[in-house]
Parts: structure tokens; C-alpha cells; sequence
């Protein structure tokens, strides 16, 4: 902790941590990606697609999905099962609610949290209050966090989808910080989106922040906000918070070599 105070050159005590919830807390693209790679599979071997058309047929799918995962006319079952309708085509149509239902099962089964991941919640929450602030529309969102069983670990969760403001708008953050009862400047953001995650919480003045980076963006630029931090995986926030000040530096805005993975 006295490192982080350094770094981020506050002598305030960090009461609270804010997660940002997709590819930050879960591998949302990558586990997405896994279930519809081994829905592919399944399409040739169990109902004797050509390999060709159940590739086309998946990733127009996933194309899909990431374009408009929610439709706020229909429930979420009904939108995503006409997607796979309109991914099968004519053909193939007839599979659309069973591959759905199947893709709903293998998309929480990847997307589920790694074990060190819960180590970590379940430490950080001995000594800190924690919260979950992610952008999204409402049944999306809330539907991970309940079918990934997050709300034990968290004593604030709020989706953007629920409320007048979303990330980086100073409000959410400060939102987060009036349900915690804490000041912005005795907590710090954790998540991969500069442009809301980051930048958000420098400007709603929160003591630091964490950036993860990604595959699509695995390095900053010149003119990129700055975080105080840059870790590779989520569970390295503990390396932050629990070295001492004499420890050797981690990786910092200036010299950050992730290659996304």
C-alpha cells in the first residue's frame, strides 16, 4: 500500500477497489470466442454440418451478438435464439433454440471466474470494500452477474443499464462511492477500457488506477490517459496493494509491454 500511495502520490488509505466487469474481471471476448469455436466443432460432429458452413455460421453469430447483445423489445432469450435463426439460415434454422441453449451453457462455462481470481476477491474483501461498476444494457450484465454467482463478492454493483450515467461520466463513480459511504480519493479503478474505465477515474478523482490491457489494445500511446498502474492479469492487483516501498517496480504507464495476452 505504501507503494501505491507513491505512485499515485496520495497519503490517503485505500478503502475501496472498483472492478470493471468485461475482459477485466471475466475474459468476456475470449470466452465467447471458446464457446462458439467449440459450438463450430459440434455442428460438424454431432449434426454433420460441413465444417466450412458451421464456421460461417458461428462467427456470424458472435458478429452479431457483440453488435446488439440485447434488444430491449425482446427477452434475451428470444433475441439471441432469433440471432442464431438468422446465423443458421433457412437450412439449418430448426437448430436455432437447441444450439442457443447450448451456446448459454458453454459461454458461462468459460466465462466462469479462474479459482486465483476468487482467492483474490475473497482476500481483498477482508480489507477493503468492493465494487463492480460496469457499462451495459441491464439484463446482459446482470444476467453474468448472477449466472457467475458475483454478487457474494461484491458490496456494490452497478450496471450502466440501470442508470441515468455510465462510465466514464464522474456520477457512476461517484454513485459507487455514496452506496460504500467512502471519498473518490480512497479508491481506485480497476479495467481494460482507457477511454471509460481509466480516464473515468482520473476524472472523477479517485486516488489510481489499474489498466489490464488487451489483444486489441496492448500498449498506450502518447496521447492515451495515464494510469498509475499497468498489470498483465487481475490477480497481480495484489502485488500492488501488498508490496512494500522498497520493492522492485512493476510495470508503470511509460513502460508497459504487454503483448495483450
Amino acid at each position: 500500500m505504501a507503494a501505491f500511495r507513491a505512485r499515485t502520490n496520495t497519503s490517503h488509505d485505500i478503502g475501496a477497489i472498483y472492478f470493471d466487469l468485461d475482459n477485466t474481471l471475466i475474459e468476456t471476448r475470449k470466452g465467447d470466442s471458446l464457446a462458439c469455436r467449440k459450438l463450430s466443432e459440434e455442428l460438424t460432429q454431432q449434426y454433420g454440418i460441413p465444417q466450412e458452413a458451421s464456421s460461417k455460421i458461428t462467427t456470424t453469430y458472435l458478429k452479431q451478438f457483440r453488435k446488439c447483445p440485447d434488444n430491449a423489445s425482446y427477452t434475451l432469450d428470444v433475441w439471441r435464439t432469433s440471432l442464431w435463426s438468422k446465423a443458421f439460415g433457412d437450412k439449418y434454422s430448426y437448430l436455432a433454440k437447441k444450439i442457443y441453449e447450448r451456446w448459454l451453457y458453454l459461454r458461462y462455462r468459460y466465462l466462469a471466474l479462474a479459482p486465483d481470481t476468487v482467492s483474490m476477491l475473497r482476500q481483498l474483501r477482508k480489507k477493503y470494500a468492493l465494487g463492480l461498476i460496469t457499462n451495459g444494457p441491464s439484463n446482459a450484465q446482470w444476467e453474468k452477474v448472477r449466472k457467475l454467482s458475483l454478487e457474494q463478492y461484491f458490496d456494490v454493483i452497478l450496471v450502466s443499464g440501470d442508470l441515468p450515467w455510465e462510465k466514464p461520466e464522474a456520477r457512476i463513480f461517484e454513485e459507487a462511492c455514496k452506496c460504500l459511504g467512502v471519498r473518490a480519493e480512497n479508491c481506485i479503478m480497476i479495467g481494460d477500457k482507457l477511454e471509460t474505465d481509466i480516464i473515468g477515474g482520473i476524472e472523477a478523482g479517485l486516488a489510481g488506477t489499474v489498466w489490464i490491457p488487451t489483444v486489441e489494445k496492448p500498449r498506450l500511446s502518447a496521447d492515451d490517459p495515464k494510469p498509475n498502474f499497468t498489470i498483465i492479469h487481475i490477480t497481480d492487483l495484489l502485488n500492488i496493494l501488498n508490496r512494500g516501498p522498497g520493492a522492485p517496480e512493476l510495470e508503470d504507464s511509460s513502460s508497459n509491454a504487454s503483448d495483450g495476452s
